[in-house]
């Protein structure tokens, strides 16, 4: 961190798709922070790139990624929003990345390591690697309901049963989500993520008292470079799916444009809440 008086430092914001990273470029507009934009191909948002200094990269373009944060000034780095999990032969990665490849070794392509890894070589050339929380500590899923519909004794049941099994999926590195309903899983989070989890379950609704979706982290995730999270898309599609919640993990997940959250899943009878480790101890 700067000493008090200097400017802040230069922040390279890896982005990929989703709310996160436009809320990361819109905070650093709001402080005055400067920041450089490496937009990953076929995941940013090109909108939110108006007006911001910014380049596009493939995720196999290692060396070409850590020059342009060079050239740029950046020292510290944050990487945001969702990115499709590549196979081999879609990466064409080039010699940084394969000697990267080559260390880790293949099984970790497309899981934490990978990650993990793509960390670790931005600390090897002296960027800091710094959190999201740590820009937007306010957009950080807080402990309790967050509208006026609050879950009933059986989707606090289908939480908890959740939650376990969201945090033993993670622990095998497999996703960060599971929809249950009345005891029953409709379905867990894998390679598709939460979107297509969603349009998935619709079709497995049972009669009655409608599912939850629960979210959390994994527990040995490196909140540094993954985090769950929802926004108002989440709430609708939740809703088209016939749940009557989300369940989010609270300190370890974000809730982006909060207020149009709280506004659109009460317009639509689904509650928010965020739980923690203690409340299913």
């Amino acid at each position: 961190m700067p000493e008090a008086g200097e400017p802040p430092l230069k922040l390279g914001i890896i982005a990929g798709r989703g709310s996160l990273p436009v809320d990361i470029i819109r905070r650093c507009r709001e402080t005055g922070r400067p920041c450089f934009v490496l937009a990953i191909q076929d995941e940013a948002d090109p909108q939110a790139l108006i007006g911001v200094d910014h380049v596009w990269f493939g995720t196999g373009a290692a060396e070409t990624a850590l020059r342009h944060l060079r050239e740029n000034g950046v020292r510290e780095v944050v990487m945001a929003g969702g990115v499709s999990r590549p196979s081999v032969t879609s990466l064409r990665p080039d010699w940084r990345a394969a000697k990267m490849f080559a260390r880790i070794g293949l099984r970790a392509l497309g899981d934490d390591g990978l990650l993990t890894a793509v960390k670790s070589e931005f600390e090897a050339e002296g960027f800091k690697v710094v959190g999201p929380q740590s820009i937007l500590s306010d957009r950080l899923a807080r402990h309790g309901v967050f509208g006026v519909v609050t879950p009933d004794p059986q989707a606090m049941s289908d939480i908890a049963h959740g939650y376990r099994i969201v945090k033993r999926i993670g622990d095998l590195d497999i996703g960060q989500a599971v929809v249950v309903q009345q005891g029953l899983v409709l379905g867990v989070e894998a390679i598709e993520g939460t979107y297509a989890l969603l349009a998935r379950v619709g079709d497995l609704r049972r009669a009655g008292p409608g599912g939850v979706l629960v979210k959390a982290k994994k527990p040995n995730q490196d909140d540094k470079v993954d985090m769950p999270s929802i926004g108002a898309t989440t709430i609708a599609l939740a809703h088209a799916a016939g749940l009557r919640g989300i369940a989010i993990e609270a300190g370890g997940s974000f809730v982006l444009d909060l207020a149009e959250v709280i506004a659109r899943a009460d317009a639509l009878g689904l509650f928010v809440i965020g739980v923690a480790d203690r409340d299913f101890a």
